[in-house]
C-alpha cells in the first residue's frame, strides 16, 4: 500500500466538515472527483468527495 502524506491546513478544514478528526488521517491519493484517505493507526481507508 502506498503511504499516506501529511495533511495541509484546507485539506484538514475539509476533512473536518465530514465530521472526521483530520490528526487521524493521511492522503493517499487525489483523484479527480474524490480522495482516498488513510486512517493512522487502523490502515482503514475512506473515500471523500474532493472540494
Amino acid at each position: 500500500m502506498k503511504q499516506g502524506r501529511n495533511l495541509t491546513r484546507q485539506q484538514k478544514i475539509h476533512i473536518a466538515s465530514f465530521r472526521l478528526n483530520p490528526d487521524n488521517w493521511l492522503i493517499s491519493k487525489k483523484l479527480v472527483g474524490s480522495w482516498l484517505i488513510i486512517h493512522r493507526q487502523s490502515g482503514k481507508t475512506r473515500t471523500i468527495p474532493a472540494p
